[in-house]
């Protein structure tokens, strides 16, 4: 039988990833993603702030026309 602090650990990241799910269908960029794949692969380089972050991925996500007519 499983013992509660597993139980409540898996709860606690089921919520993660549910939370996760659900900023990236609405759009929402995950900073926390963005930093750990930062400091695993660019260590030497600083991370952006979460505001430069945030109006990148603005810029990426509605400045992108290709295939649009407007």
């Amino acid at each position: 039988m499983r013992e509660l602090g597993d139980l409540a650990r898996d709860a606690a990241r089921a919520g993660r990833y549910l939370t996760q799910s659900l900023r990236l269908m609405v759009g929402v960029p995950d900073y926390g993603s963005y930093l750990a794949h930062h400091r695993a692969t660019h260590p030497e380089r600083e991370p952006m702030s979460y505001e430069a972050f945030f109006r990148e991925r603005q810029a990426a996500r509605y400045s992108a026309r290709v295939g649009k007519c407007c």
